[in-house]
């Protein structure tokens, strides 16, 4: 049996992969090893986990599994509700619980679920603790009455607008930092329905929700950060001034502005990053973004003096290349942005907020701010069924990427990489010239296929 913890968290189709059973024996093993030991200077009591989940009709059976896995343990659980993750993490940490647990499968359809867990703090669990949770999940206890009794089980409704109170407190200069804006939001009918539109309009801003009408299946159906066409129509019809994207989780964030162009998560990281940097707030000049951000965004930092560093696709490779340097701005083009100041980890709701932010306090439409980069042509291609090990090795295919490199010169990029989820290999190249850019990627991808 492979791994069970994939890149986030253990996800499958729920009542297939992801069971009842799974989630409650996961629950009992992440508890054994999450909730072990003493806190220092704190008095002895049983320990605190806080649940939530996302509108999913399978949420429901599962969240129930999985509090009665924790209960089970002597655990005490503080039941949130539909939220959206970053909420989750931030809570872990505002109510001083030993873990987190999550139930969302982000972005992914309707019939998949996922478990995700945050350690002490709000933080991404690393690779060692997922393996011990496995390792304990393959050795559960017997049935039993644990040492402290069993868990006590509250539901925490009222949490949530401690979360929205954070989000708000970010932004400490105005207590209406929104006013006068008219924003669409598109809440995906997943976690952020209730609570996007009204952190927005708390801060000012007239809003217009759509996406925010969740019945279990139809979550990131159509709608949000995946789909940004409805977002786009909204904005045109409402004369609205800029729209917000999220995903069936709220840990992304995309934007659109006025006459309905997309703005991807690089572009928002641009804006960010040149606003941090003019308030002195910008660690080191330094932004944080994987090898598939865009060659327009390195190029634009790179003339602003702001430094780059790079990781792997990921945004646990991003939360630990940040905490690692102490970097306060990370993310991904797909708008899972770590404002680290205020969040532990991709935090949809706190990226659109304080980029809207940005644009009312200087007074520009969103599609000015975009302007401080200029988007290259990317081409991206998945060549499946391949010899991943061979793709790396392959001295013809060196070559040809070498090839590919050289007649782009500073002007474009190409990487070349395997897949971490799949048997396929990944050709990516960026050039000023679109179709430059899609002649040499199929050239690299015929190369991959010829490798099989």
């Amino acid at each position: 049996m492979g791994r069970l913890f994939g890149t986030d968290g253990v996800r499958g189709v729920a009542g297939r992969e992801l069971t009842a059973q799974l989630a409650m024996n996961l629950a009992i093993a992440g508890a054994s090893v999450l909730a072990a030991g003493e806190t220092p200077g704190r008095p002895a009591r049983r320990p605190a986990a806080v649940v939530g989940r996302d509108p999913r009709a399978s949420g429901e059976f599962l969240e129930a599994a999985v509090v009665a896995g924790l209960a089970s343990s002597g655990v005490d659980v503080l039941r949130l509700g539909v939220i959206p993750t970053p909420a989750v993490a931030y809570l872990t940490e505002a109510l001083d619980a030993d873990f987190g647990v999550m139930l969302s499968a982000s972005h992914n359809p309707a019939p998949d679920n996922g478990i995700k867990f945050f350690a002490r703090g709000g933080l991404k669990l690393p690779d060692e603790a997922e393996d011990e949770i496995e390792q304990a999940l393959a050795a559960l206890p017997g049935p039993g009455v644990p040492e402290r009794g069993f868990g006590r089980v509250t539901d925490a409704t009222t949490e949530p607008e401690r979360y929205v109170d954070h989000l708000l407190s970010s932004l400490p200069n105005s207590r209406r930092p929104l006013a006068g804006m008219r924003v669409v939001v598109d809440c995906a009918h997943g976690a952020a329905y209730d609570l996007a539109p009204r952190m927005l309009r708390r801060a000012g801003a007239e809003v217009i929700a759509i996406g925010a009408e969740p019945d279990g299946y139809n979550i990131n159906d159509g709608c949000g950060s995946t789909c940004l066409d409805t977002l786009r129509e909204a904005v045109a019809k409402h004369g609205a001034d800029a729209g917000i994207a999220h995903d069936g989780d709220a840990d992304r964030c995309l934007a659109v502005d006025a006459v309905g162009e997309i703005i991807d998560g690089d572009q928002i990281i641009a804006v960010l990053a040149f606003a941090l940097r003019d308030a002195g707030r910008l660690t080191d000049d330094t932004v944080v973004v994987t090898v598939m951000s865009n060659l327009g965004l390195r190029m634009a930092l790179r003339d602003a003096g702001i430094a780059v560093v790079e990781t792997p696709v990921g945004d646990r490779h991003l939360i630990a290349a940040m905490r690692g340097g102490g970097f306060v701005l990370g993310g991904e083009q797909s708008g899972h942005i770590i404002l680290a100041d205020h969040a532990t980890t991709g935090d949809g709701l706190l990226t659109g907020l304080h980029l809207l932010a940005i644009a009312a306090s200087r007074g520009q439409p969103l599609a000015d701010l975009a302007k401080v980069m200029t988007r290259y042509p990317q081409v991206l291609i998945t060549v499946g069924g391949v010899d991943k090990s061979a793709a790396a090795s392959s001295r013809e295919l060196a070559d040809a990427v070498r090839s590919a490199e050289a007649e782009l010169g500073d002007s474009g990029r190409v990487l070349v990489r395997p897949s971490g989820t799949e048997p396929a290999v990944r050709v990516m190249v960026e050039a000023v010239d679109h179709g430059q850019a899609e002649r040499l990627a199929a050239s690299l991808a015929a190369a991959v296929r010829g490798l099989s």
